[in-house]
């Protein structure tokens, strides 16, 4: 293991786990600490009652709860005897497809019908499909993260009789009909969830695109499993939030001067991009950069000096490309290929640059391109190296892929074997490295617009130049890259954000790491005012 990834694993992430390794930890947990599944099922359902009673305080607005016949199924006739017992209008619904259910799914049928005289309907068709206003609420218990085929025959349609009430709808553990962390096989098969509350950790399939459209907000819920088992169990991915990324920062010594955080080399722009040079440098800059320079062609002296007087600027001997890379000091990180084109002497400075330096570095955009169509270039990249490929640009460099899970292997592949850290841009940004992902939770759609991917870019060889490790600083430059969008998103709306108002806001991402949230007033409290 690398000596960055040994750092990283100090800090406490957040796990994802499979839905093998969770049904283990269940048997861990009911074996070690003596309890039976059926205590499991009992705190899992009660801490889902517990969030619905506070935000629903005994509304009468009708609830529905589709529950199968199994473990999850059992889950949710919990819910619906606490929520009967508090006096909620509850109505309940098993899809009884098969003549097997589970243990505590059947104990727990039996506790309700000591409750009520209101029992649970059977469902066996389509004609047994109950009527839906969209006022009301759903509770999905059909199927959990057990589930290993499509829903078949009537369970589909009943999966598209709950999409289309649309009534709000929470999903117990997993929408029903999506798997935890493998390829969906039927899109139409699966239930469209308003929120769910997952049990003791997030499932994968929730931050890829292809799934994570199920699963617009979800809650962890703490359902008591084996910490020790937990800390111990290697996990699929881990996610990375405002928690994990306070532990990330360093914070400056009194006696620190510009020299303590490092001369950025941004190696960027031709004709006509002159602007991702400055996008990045500027990035470069407010991320904590000590000193930056900007390479260029000699098309974009005079643009730089304006735009940006803060940096140093070094020219090529040629007018609108870049032809040869050479710096009078060796840089502390190096940013490259923002703009710069794939003319044939771009491509042999890039390799030279490649050959030669020992700076920590990171690849963008046109040289990402250039190594695609230039397999040499492919061989001599160096190690540890950040690579930061939009869609387009990582199909260029792995190749195509059947589905997302097929992309995570493909990418993770491509790190182990070049031993670099390898982006997969999106909604939540997947840093990998060899065989360890980490899931951003930061940005919003407000950053699809054009110069964002040149600002992560010089973000990050500006934490480079500080001297945080190249993992570290993937995991924490995207991060901070996305908190900044959100940022600008609050007060200008998605539509009208620009690169520009990303950068303005990267002061503002460090100083959203120590907010804390603001108090809810209580009843008590205002009245005492």
């Amino acid at each position: 293991m690398s000596i960055f990834k040994e750092k990283l694993k100090k800090h406490t992430l957040v796990k994802i786990f499979s839905a093998k390794q969770l049904s283990e930890a269940d048997k861990a947990t009911t074996k070690k600490h003596n309890i039976t599944s059926l205590d499991l099922m009992e705190h899992a359902g009660t801490q889902v009652f517990n969030w619905l009673h506070q935000r629903l305080q005994g509304a009468k607005v009708p609830i529905h709860i589709f529950c199968g016949i199994g473990n999850n199924g059992g889950d949710g006739l919990v819910v619906g005897r606490l929520l009967i017992e508090k006096g909620y209008n509850v109505h309940i619904y098993i899809a009884n497809f098969t003549d097997k259910r589970s243990k505590c799914f059947l104990i727990n049928y039996d506790r309700i019908k000591e409750i009520t005289n209101k029992w649970p309907k059977l469902m066996t068709s389509e004609e047994d499909f109950p009527e839906i206003n969209n006022q009301d609420i759903i509770i999905d218990s059909l199927f959990g993260i057990g589930l290993n085929r499509p829903p078949e025959g009537w369970l589909k349609p009943l999966i598209q009789h709950i999409n289309a009430s649309e009534a709000f709808t929470l999903a117990i553990d997993i929408p029903s009909g999506l798997y935890a962390n493998q390829a969906l096989e039927d899109t139409e098969a699966v239930v469209k969830a308003n929120h769910t509350l997952t049990f003791q950790a997030p499932k994968l399939s929730f931050f890829l695109p292809e799934t994570g459209k199920f699963v617009p907000f979800f809650d962890i819920i703490d359902i008591g499993l084996d910490p020790e088992y937990l800390h111990k169990t290697e996990p699929l991915a881990q996610l990375i939030g405002k928690q994990q990324a306070q532990q990330f920062y360093r914070p400056r010594q009194a006696f620190d001067h510009k020299g303590t955080y490092g001369h950025s080399l941004i190696v960027a722009g031709s004709y006509g991009k002159i602007g991702a040079a400055v996008l990045s440098a500027k990035a470069a800059f407010k991320i904590g950069a000590g000193l930056v320079s900007v390479f260029v062609p000699e098309c974009g002296y005079n643009i730089v000096q304006t735009a940006l007087p803060e940096a140093m600027t070094i020219t090529d001997k040629q007018n609108k490309f870049i032809s040869k890379i050479d710096c009078d000091f060796i840089p502390s990180a190096i940013g490259v290929g923002m703009g710069i084109g794939k003319e044939p002497e771009t491509v042999t400075a890039l390799e030279t640059l490649f050959k030669n330096t020992e700076s920590p570095m990171v690849i963008d955009a046109d040289a990402l391109n250039c190594i695609s169509e230039n397999k040499k270039l492919i061989k001599v990249i160096p190690k540890h190296a950040i690579l930061t490929p939009h869609p387009g640009e990582l199909k260029r460099l792995i190749g195509g892929w059947t589905d997302d899970y097929d992309k995570l292997k493909k990418v993770k592949a491509f790190s182990k074997k070049h031993e670099v850290v390898l982006l997969i841009k999106g909604a939540h940004t997947v840093i990998a490295f060899e065989d360890k992902l980490y899931i951003n939770t930061t940005g919003n759609p407000g950053m699809a617009t054009a110069g964002s991917g040149d600002i992560l870019s010089g973000l990050l060889t500006g934490l480079l130049s500080q001297g945080y490790d190249p993992l570290l600083s993937a995991v924490f430059g995207v991060y901070l890259h996305g908190s900044a969008g959100a940022i600008a998103s609050q007060t200008l709306g998605y539509e009208a954000v620009i690169a520009s108002d990303i950068i303005d806001n990267i002061g503002n991402a460090y100083m959203s790491l120590f907010e804390q949230p603001e108090k809810e007033t209580s009843e008590k409290e205002k009245k005492s005012k």
